[in-house]
């Protein structure tokens, strides 16, 4: 048995319950608390009122509620509603004339009293159209919360989706400026050195290796993500110059929390493209330390004005700026990024507090 028919039989079930206790409870509990043994033919009247509660109910349901009040037609809707009740409390004040129920009942409550006939007693009328009118409105209830549940539960689906395709989009803008850069990098360190050129690309390779398999999850874990960021800045230091200082400090043991795969590289990334000049001395910082279940990561660096000509220079600020939006979009308020540019020491800051919890 699939979930949709298992799901649809214990719905079932539900209304029937919920239609035999209110038979139970209105229609028979109710006339039996007279004490007075009640004609054959009122119970075929309660019978009637409970088949007009009934029809009303998933008439209502199934097709006045989605195809009228749903398109608007409010007043139509009021009317019509009415009108169905109305013309319930006829159908039912001529069964009562066809079988003179009110002699009958005059009879079963005064059966020593010669019966008079008296005007129509319109107060248990009013009970009968009240009735059926807390049918409409329980049955226009439930269609509209199953309505907004409905409406809920694809509003869900719809952003889960473009959440999924937003990530999926950003991973796959952020994993080719990342070798778009590294490989310039070994470009221009073949023409100087090709032992140190053969060493980075080793370092590539393992670094390849992490995007392959790691970068398809959802999550990796923190110490897998702490060692790709080193191997990268290794791989950077190749082809440093003394005129750059680096000050690097990556805590060793940390706790193997969840972490979504490359989400650091682009703030280290940034530092080493903008940070590093080849005239005068420059300098680069960077800090990742855990306290608890909350990641830091802090970075600083000298803001060396970009060749605009230079490859580098090209698509400028797309890692960053999509790591911003996978930070909205995957922790939301779990994390909070400040980024500073504008300074009297000229520096290029960010610090970024990440809850892995």
């Amino acid at each position: 048995m699939t979930y949709s028919n298992q799901s649809k039989r214990i719905t079932l079930l539900i209304h029937v319950l919920a239609w035999i206790f209110i038979a139970i409870v209105i229609f028979v509990v109710s006339p039996l608390s007279w004490k007075v043994e009640l004609p054959v033919e009122y119970w075929f009247k309660q019978g009637l009122v409970l088949l007009f509660l009934i029809v009303l109910f998933y008439l209502n349901m199934q097709l006045l509620v989605p195809k009228i009040l749903f398109k608007g037609k409010n007043l139509l809707f009021v009317l019509i509603a009415f009108g169905f009740t109305f013309l319930s409390l006829i159908l039912i004040i001529q069964y009562e004339n066809l079988v003179n129920l009110p002699e009958l009942m005059h009879y079963a409550f005064r059966p020593n009293v010669p019966y008079e006939p008296r005007p129509r007693n319109f107060s248990y009328d009013m009970f009968t159209v009240l009735l059926l009118l807390f049918g409409f409105g329980i049955s226009t209830s439930v269609v509209a919360v199953q309505k907004w549940q409905a409406d809920l539960a694809l509003r869900q689906q719809m952003e889960q989706e473009k959440v999924s395709s937003e990530l999926s989009y950003l991973k796959a803008q952020i994993n080719p400026h990342f070798f778009f850069n590294t490989l310039n990098n070994i470009y221009a360190l073949t023409t100087v050195d090709v032992d140190r050129a053969q060493q980075a690309l080793l370092k590539l390779s393992r670094m390849m290796r992490y995007v392959l398999y790691e970068t398809d999850k959802d999550l990796t874990l923190l110490g897998k993500e702490l060692d790709f960021i080193k191997d990268y800045i290794e791989l950077m230091r190749l082809r440093l110059s003394e005129k750059v200082i680096l000050d690097i400090v990556i805590q060793d043991n940390v706790e193997d929390l969840p972490i979504a795969p490359m989400l650091l590289l682009p703030f280290i990334e940034n530092c080493f493209k903008h940070g590093i000049s080849a005239q005068k001395e420059s300098k680069i910082e960077i800090s990742i330390t855990q306290q608890n279940k909350l990641l830091h990561l802090q970075t600083r660096n000298t803001i060396v004005p970009a060749n605009p000509n230079s490859k580098e220079s090209m698509g400028s600020g797309i890692g960053l700026s999509n790591t911003k939006r996978r930070l909205a979009l995957i922790y939301g308020k779990k994390h909070q990024l400040t980024m500073d540019q504008h300074n009297s020491l000229n520096e290029y800051r960010v610090h970024l507090t990440l809850d892995l919890a």
